[in-house]
């Protein structure tokens, strides 16, 4: 968990070891990185569903998916 992420964001390794589906957006999303550059990854491309459950919430997310990163997943804390 990250308290100065702005959104979900999983990696691309992370899904296809987890096998979890993609769903192609309709327009590019162009990600800054936490210095304010653009990430030299490329735009995001790609949305993931997953249930994320803690605790006794259950909840259905849609996480950006940025190609290879070092991290897995950062899930956004308010």
């Amino acid at each position: 968990m990250d308290s100065g992420a702005t959104g979900l964001e999983m990696s691309l390794k992370f899904s296809r070891k987890n096998k979890l589906k993609k769903k192609k957006l309709d327009r590019l999303i162009y990600v800054r990185n936490v210095d304010g550059i653009f990430n030299h990854k490329g735009p995001i491309k790609h949305i993931v569903e997953i249930e994320l459950f803690y605790r006794e919430h259950k909840e259905r997310i849609e996480t950006d998916m940025i190609e290879e990163q070092k991290w897995s997943i950062i899930l956004e804390m308010p």
